[in-house]
């Protein structure tokens, strides 16, 4: 290998709090091609931008075929109008994902929030304020079966 920096598969499990198995992952999903000294792995500057953007996916939730995707964008002549047009789109994509799994997170906490009620309610022998959560809850969950 040339005079550039390289990286061990430790110092990167280090810098980025991830452990050597995933790093292993990652390369056996061809996310990553370090080069070889014996059985040794001798990482790039290049691998550990690769690795970079792969943390950076997975924290915005992309799958590893998106993330491959933008790696092999990266990996490509930078900043196209094709490839920015690409991440704008996966980034829309997660976006509505993302908002879709926030409007049902609400509705499962507002549920919880009346079992909650009503189950104090009858703990505390108050047979009328267990109705009315049963209602509302009852309420809720027809108008989340019939939008």
């Amino acid at each position: 290998m040339s005079q550039q920096q390289t990286y061990t598969i430790s110092d990167l499990a280090r810098e980025f709090g991830i452990t050597p198995r995933a790093i292993r992952f990652y390369e056996g999903e061809g996310l990553l091609s370090p080069e070889r000294a014996g059985s040794k792995r001798i990482y790039s500057k290049r691998d550990r931008t690769s690795l970079r953007l792969i943390l950076r996916g997975k924290r915005l939730g992309l799958s590893l075929a998106e993330i491959g995707e933008l790696i092999g964008m990266y990996d490509g002549v930078r900043n196209s109008v094709p490839q920015l047009r690409r991440f704008v789109d996966v980034l829309d994509e997660r976006r509505r994902a993302l908002e879709q799994q926030r409007e049902d997170i609400v509705a499962v906490l507002d549920e919880i929030g009346m079992l909650e009620r009503q189950c104090l309610a009858l703990l505390a022998e108050n047979p009328a304020g267990a109705a009315e959560a049963r209602a509302e809850l009852v309420a809720r969950v027809r108008l989340n079966e019939n939008p």
